[in-house]
Order: structure tokens, then sequence, then C-alpha cells
């Protein structure tokens, strides 16, 4: 039996989706162990014999990967190392290798910070009412311990199948010379770009900060923030590049700018890829978060596809895309779920997408993506508050006269005159109440961000 701790301490650490904290205050060696002993419990219980772990370039992660497989293999259960990889890469891993995994990172967050995201085999989601609970559960009482033999450990390269896997998804044998500019932010896509994109020959890449590096010396890994896309866009524009890649730290997620470095919508990419997925497979069903633009479920249905609306985060999209069959899912912080990838996300599947779009047609990334972006739209705005939730009571009370309809599948969503509306939810992750408005036009949005914030700052 492993020590006990505070319900409070695990509860702090285990969220919604994820395992994440501050390393040498909430994660450490022997709290990865444990997490790993009991999530090899777990999945032993659901027939597993062994579990996939990769790791991102931040200075803890190698130490704690090697942590966590000793918990793993401390339960009986064989581990297999992939070593350095993006957070696509180990749901590829999982899919392909056909075993549970586990993925040290703490995704965008600061240097500080690690993680673990978990999943079943075949990419299948690991969330709090479906296995993260009951880890949390065993983390509170302490991790029963095993009488058999030990796992073994193993290392494999997937690096080459990984991209050549990626890259039997979509043709870009046709396409038009491209350049690209990709900013990795130091990140894993520094690691995976060269091995998927590099080999293209009508692909000419411009590197911005390939150097893997977790301390991320040039800019937070996150491009969802604009500030952290201000170097690509100057690339993309003194390059003369006909499109820019922005890729976050575990490179799980990739943002878009056009070849003037305007930022593209990711519901703007959703749709894109949406109309490319339901060209396939007409009538399929497409999976949108509450946060993503209603052109999104328009353009689906338009197109004679089945929207299906969810509430924000890998793990609940993940389950709809399996509950649902559906063929492709798209996220405003720019997570894009395939059924041809397990159903899990994949920004570079996602830039695959994209750059054939762009390719197969002759004119510019700004020209092709105008007609998906029919509304305005303020972005994700986040403000540090204590108080959450009396605080979006408070604006909803200030709405009450106002608002069409007001629905709680994840935070609280606001419709109001004009298919104008706004959603409020608290960080699954951080201490922060999420705002996020779109309108018809850009002073719609400006205008009412400034009411929100208001009450929400005040």
């Amino acid at each position: 039996m492993t020590v006990a701790r505070s319900a409070e301490f695990v509860n702090g650490v285990i969220k919604a989706y994820d395992v994440r904290g501050v390393v040498g205050e909430q994660i450490d060696a022997e709290f990865v162990a444990d997490v790993g002993a009991s999530f090899a419990r777990l999945m032993r219980g659901e027939g597993a014999a062994r579990i996939v772990i990769g790791h991102d370039m931040r200075e803890s992660s190698p130490a704690l990967a090697a942590a966590f497989a000793d918990g793993v293999t401390a339960q009986g259960l064989d581990v297999v190392h992939i070593g350095l990889a993006s957070t696509d890469q180990l749901y590829f891993a999982s899919g392909d290798l056909g075993c549970p995994g586990a993925m040290f990172t703490a995704s965008h967050n600061p240097a500080e910070y690690n993680g673990i995201k978990l999943c079943r085999a075949k990419a299948l989601p690991v969330g709090q009412d479906t296995g993260l609970a009951t880890i949390k559960q065993e983390m509170i009482d302490g991790v029963p311990g095993h009488d058999g033999a030990r796992g073994t450990a193993t290392e494999i390269n997937l690096l080459p199948d990984y991209a050549k896997f990626l890259r039997g998804l979509v043709d870009l044998d046709n396409i038009r010379p491209l350049t690209i500019a990709v900013d990795a932010g130091n990140g894993m896509g520094g690691y995976t770009v060269p091995e998927v994109l590099g080999t293209l020959p009508q692909v000419t890449i411009v590197p911005l900060y390939f150097e893997l590096d977790g301390s991320f010396p040039n800019h937070e890994a996150n491009p969802l923030d604009p500030k952290n896309l201000v170097d690509l866009q100057a690339l993309v524009r003194k390059s003369g590049a006909d499109i820019g890649l922005a890729f976050d730290g575990d490179a799980d997620r990739c943002f878009v700018v056009d070849e003037n470095g305007d930022p593209v919508s990711p519901s703007a990419v959703t749709a894109l890829v949406a109309e490319r997925e339901l060209a396939k497979e007409p009538g399929a069903v497409v999976i949108h978060n509450l946060i993503t633009s209603q052109a999104v479920p328009e353009l689906v249905t338009e197109l004679g596809g089945t929207p299906v609306r969810t509430r924000v985060g890998h793990s609940f999209i993940k389950q709809e895309m399996a509950a649902t069959g559906a063929v492709f899912g798209g996220e405003h912080s720019a997570h894009y779920y395939f059924r041809d990838f397990w159903g899990a996300d994949s920004g570079m599947l996602a830039a695959l997408h994209v750059l054939a779009a762009l390719g197969e047609k002759d004119r510019p990334m700004s020209e092709l993506m105008s007609s998906y972006a029919t509304y305005a739209a303020s972005g994700e705005i986040n403000s540090t508050v204590a108080d959450a939730k009396e605080r979006t009571m408070t604006v909803l009370e200030a709405f009450e006269s106002r608002a069409h309809s007001v629905d709680r599948l994840d935070g609280v969503t606001v419709q109001l005159a004009d298919n104008a509306w706004f959603n409020l939810r608290a960080s699954n992750t951080e201490p922060l109440l999420r705002l996020n408005v779109e309108a018809r036009s850009p002073e719609e949005v400006d205008a009412l961000v400034t009411e929100i914030l208001s009450i929400v700052r005040s």
C-alpha cells in the first residue's frame, strides 16, 4: 500500500481530464509513480498487459516518465517507452500498439508545470468519470500493492511510423508548391514537423524556434494567446510564406495565420476540415464544442451533415466521437479530432488538411478562409477570480432581460438577439473564468466584452 494523501492535495492535481501541477510542489517522482501504479491497476482490470509512455521536452519529463514506469511495472504490467513525443504521437502509439498510454506534458503551461495525459487502448479517453475519479480515490486512500512479478520495460522509436500514417490520411501529392512558416515555440513541433512535413517535395519550411527547450526562452508555447503569435506573424510577412503554423508545447494543437500574418480562427479551420470530411462521407456527424462559432453547425447542416454540440475538453469530445461515430470534431482552442485517428486529436493532421485545401487551389489563404468567417468573435478572454460562480451569477442577472435562452452544458451560455451569444465558464485546470463572445460585427463583440468584463473584474 502506498502513502495516503489528503483529498485537498489530490483534487488540486488530478483535474477533470488530466493530471497537472507544479513540479516539486504538486508533481514529483513519488506522486507520479503512485499514479502509474493506480493506472496500471485500472488497466489490468480491463485486460491490458502493457502501457506505452511518451514525454515532451520539459527538463522534468524524462525522470517523471521513468518514475511512472516504475509504478506500472511494480503492478506487473509491461512498459513501452517511445521517448520524446508529441501528444498526438503518443495517441498514435496507443492506437497502433493497441495498448493504454501515458503522455508526460503540461501542454501550454509554463516551464514549472508538468502533468500526465492518460488514455486507454486505441487512444480512448480517461477522464473524471472514466477512470480519473478511481485513480484519485486510490491516491487518497493509498494504492494497494501487487504480489506478482514485476513487468518489463522496452524502448521503440515510432516517429517515422507516425509521420507515414498521417501522410497516408491526406493526399498532398498534387498540391502546388507552398512555403510554410512554422513556429514550434521550442516545443515538440520542432521534433515532429521535420519528420512529417520536411519530406514533402512541394513544401518549403521556414522554421522558427525548433530547438527543444522546456524553459520556453522565446515565448510561452500557447498560441491561443495572441502575444505568442507575434513572432510567427512577422516571419510570415518577412518570408512571404503562403501560410503560418504555430504549435503548442506538446504539439497536439495547431494554429494558423494567413499570408498577411492575420490569425485564422480555429472555428474557421474546423469548418474547412468538416467540409473536406463531409465531402468524403456525406451525412456524417461532426462534433463541435459550445465555444466554437455557430458558423460550424450552420455549415455542417447546409452540407447535409449532423452537427453535435458538446462541452469543452478532450475527454468529453472523445467520448462523444465514440458514441456518435463522428467523422471529425473541432474545438475553439484548436484541438481537432479525427475518426481516422482513433477519435483522438491531432494538430498535425489538421495542418495537413489545411495545407491540402490551400495547395489544391490557386488562391491565397485569406481568400480561402473568408467564406468560413461569417461571425466576429472575441477569442477566449481569461480573468483571474476566486469566486467564479458568484461573478457568473451577477453577469446572468445583468443580462436576464435580454437573454433569449440560457443553458448550462458547460458554464453558462447566454443567447442574445441577432445570433449574438456569450459563454462564461470556469477553467478545469487553472483559477480562471473564461469568456467567449460571438456576434455579427466586431463592434457588437467589443461592446459585449466591455460590458461583461466590467462585471467580472469589478
